[in-house]
């Protein structure tokens, strides 16, 4: 845990100039006047670079909210034994935002289908669908073809750029699979979850999808030669029922018989990997199709894979992979990388995971800006939804983020008390809206002062307390925010339409790629 936190205490931002100043003392008039007035220069020295796009690489934080991204800074500044506030995350440096309205067709708040499909495709849909128009019913078989719409990936395979997907998801997950797939219904992962109407109408499942991606594109009037890396989890979707053993004594599930990460690697110089190792084993300059499946569903808990680290690389280094192999395309490359375990750690109710989860993700954006060309790549960073994990009471300055709350005297001193509520309860400063920690919070004796601690509240099996009591946490349905760096980057700014995103990142790329040229040389 040391380690780990050390990592992260090293890597995930930087202080500000204001905490740069004026650690170890107090701050002045002066130094946020001084602070305040180089920020302003900056801001109004920025140029905008208005040229062609010829990558871009779009970081999705699933569930990532403001709320999670404060948090998140705050606990990054306060593993190097800082306040914590004044730290900035790594993306955060970038110079243009936007909010983004996340709502699907049928729902005020949104699922990872419906929102990315209009991130990747310009159209909104309902929740549940992924890579189909809102005409269609979640869970239809007939129609798919006719309302079936192209994501930027497609586009970016066609114009001959490569393109990648990284996720510490299962790769059929709503948002990997809505860079490539189109099915009525999310669950639709392997052929063992399509109904039976839906298989005797010959629809194919999210992982076959993947798989014979090539073979669509060219059915659909596409050119592609294969998506060139796809890394995350979900191996149990892409093996037959029969397949033991080498996956931790899980087996497949696809009742087809096909194993299909075997017919993967009948693409020219591919590679299949599954765990750490392999991948560090790999010699990259000789692949051009690489496949890792690391788990058989969703990737482990950053905080969990810490313990394990020889088992499944990390966020970033899966994107440093990706990267060394579509980078070798002279004509461009599309890379989606999502956090999609922030989300996963927020529905449980867990804080701590979520976090450090939103940790890692930020890590990965700063290998993506270290390893490509700033001139030629647009960056983008932003959530498909928000959590519902608010940040509230009145905590003094430097409060442990995950601990309990402590307010300021009458003086404007910390405290020398813990914060109570009216049942004279310490309380944190993170809590949910919704979720199991509502029922943990009631059960609670009223004269139980085991949280009387921030060690408790600092466990990743902590549950913050929650207002209404639900198994899971539900998402949020605010606006999102999304960060822009790179050419064209200007754009996005304002409050957009999630599907507007798609649009502009089509406008930031090279006039020849939104015509859909055939097949580059490679």
């Amino acid at each position: 845990m040391l380690l780990f936190a050390l990592l992260f205490a090293i890597s995930s931002g930087t202080a500000s100039a204001a905490e740069k100043k004026t650690k170890g003392r107090a701050e002045s008039s002066a130094d946020w006047m001084r602070a305040g007035h180089e920020a302003a220069q900056r801001a109004a020295g920025q140029e905008p670079l208005r040229t062609p796009a010829k990558n871009i690489i779009l970081f999705v934080g699933d569930g990532m909210g403001i709320s999670t991204i404060t948090a998140t800074r705050i606990l990054g500044g306060q593993l190097r034994g800082e306040r914590g506030e004044e730290n900035i995350l790594s993306f955060e440096t970038f110079p243009y935002t936007a909010l983004i309205k996340t709502y699907n067709t049928n729902q005020q708040t949104s699922d990872s289908a419906g929102t990315m499909t209009a991130l990747m495709t310009g159209v909104k849909t309902k929740a549940g669908v992924i890579g189909l128009g809102p005409e269609l019913a979640r869970g239809a078989i007939d129609n798919i073809e006719r309302y079936q719409l192209e994501t930027l990936l497609e586009r970016a395979e066609a114009s001959g750029r490569s393109t990648g997907i990284v996720t510490n998801t299962r790769l059929t997950h709503a948002t990997p699979a809505a860079c490539y797939a189109h099915s009525s219904d999310r669950e639709w992962e392997s052929d063992a979850d399509l109904p039976a109407a839906a298989q005797a109408a010959g629809i194919s499942d999210i992982a076959r999808q993947l798989i014979e991606f090539p073979d669509n594109a060219r059915k659909a009037g596409r050119s592609s030669d294969g998506i060139e890396v796809a890394l995350g989890g979900g191996r149990r979707a892409f093996y037959p029922q029969s397949t033991v053993g080498w996956i931790r004594g899980q087996g497949g599930q696809r009742r087809d018989g096909r194993n299909l990460a075997q017919e993967w690697l009948q693409q020219e110089n591919s590679a299949y990997v599954s765990s750490a190792e392999e991948l560090e084993a790999l010699d990259l300059t000789r692949v051009q199709h690489l496949l890792g499946l690391f788990s058989p569903s969703n990737m482990e808990y950053a905080h969990q894979r810490a313990q394990n680290a020889a088992q499944e690389p990390s966020l970033p280094q899966m994107t440093e992979a990706a990267l060394k192999i579509l980078q070798r395309n002279k004509h461009g490359f599309f890379l989606m990388v999502e956090g999609g375990r922030i989300d996963h750690a927020h529905h449980s109710g867990s804080a701590f995971l979520a976090l450090y989860e939103t940790l890692e993700f930020a890590e990965a954006v700063r290998v993506a800006l270290e390893q490509s060309d700033p001139r030629e790549t647009l960056i983008l960073v932003t959530a498909d939804h928000s959590h519902l994990m608010n940040m509230g009471g009145y905590p003094t300055r430097g409060n442990p983020i995950l601990g309990l709350v402590r307010n300021n005297d009458l003086q404007g001193n910390p405290a020398s008390e813990l914060a109570r509520d009216s049942e004279g309860q310490p309380y944190t400063t993170l809590n949910y809206g919704n979720g199991p920690g509502a029922s943990e919070n009631q059960q609670r004796p009223k004269e139980d002062r085991s949280q009387d601690s921030n060690s408790v509240t600092q466990d990743p099996n902590y549950h913050q307390a929650a207002a209404v009591h639900l198994k899971s946490v539900t998402h949020a349905g605010e606006d999102v925010p999304l960060y822009a760096t790179g050419p064209n980057s200007h754009n996005f700014h304002g409050v957009l339409e999630q599907n507007t995103v798609f649009h502009l990142m089509l406008e930031a790329l090279q006039p020849r790629s939104v015509e859909g040229n055939p097949q580059a040389e490679r």
